[in-house]
């Protein structure tokens, strides 16, 4: 059971939220509970306090519209109202994995260790280290979750941007260009991330 703990001035907003959570399986939304997922309702004055207390557990922001958003980081997001339930959903999902997958500490795969923390990623054989985007963070390691399945663009639109409208098929391949020229020995044939039918495997 996931749970989602929020904090809003808003009494109205943080019931229908709440309920909203709890309708859906394997949610809840107890305050008397440890929290799994952290939502701040707009008051971004209590974020630095609570990141202090649940340094381990990822932060939603809520943001009004037009309000500026802040520097992201694997453990605290930013989200403009208003916003569609399944999106979050998804979001939240992705951050979960990523607190999953980054507790185990490092990953090996292909010649490689990959500190999500960090967000570095380093050549075994020659020592070289690989600093990586917070997103490419996150592709690494839904392809490393995958193992040997093929991660589908629609995987990525899902797991990684949380079905964005302003996301598109190109701009996945973008990113997975961008990546490859960072951690491939030959950019021009691709060793670790690996397309196949349509999609991408990673090579372990």
């Amino acid at each position: 059971m996931i749970n989602v703990v929020i904090y809003s001035e808003n009494p109205a907003f943080k019931a229908d939220l709440e309920n909203q959570i709890k309708n859906l399986d394997g949610y809840s939304a107890d305050v008397s509970l440890e929290p799994d997922i952290l939502v701040l309702d707009e008051d971004t004055t209590k974020l630095a306090a609570l990141k202090q207390k649940y340094d381990r557990v990822p932060i939603f922001v809520l943001l009004k519209k037009g309000d500026k958003k802040q520097q992201e980081t694997p453990f605290i997001r930013y989200i403009t109202k208003p916003f569609a339930l399944n999106m979050f959903l998804d979001s939240m999902q992705s951050a979960l994995s990523f607190v999953l997958m980054s507790n185990v500490g490092i990953l090996k795969f292909g010649g490689y260790e990959l500190c999500p923390l960090e967000k570095e990623l380093k050549n075994l054989k020659t020592s070289e280290r690989i600093k990586l985007t917070e997103r490419e963070v996150s592709m690494l390691l839904h392809l490393y979750k995958a193992k040997n399945n093929i991660t589908t663009k629609t995987d990525f639109l899902r797991e990684v941007w949380g079905y964005s409208p302003d996301v598109s098929t190109h701009t996945i391949e973008t990113h997975v260009y961008r990546l490859r020229q960072k951690v491939e020995k030959n950019k021009n044939w691709p060793e670790l991330i690996v397309t196949e039918n349509g999609g991408y495997k990673l090579h372990f």
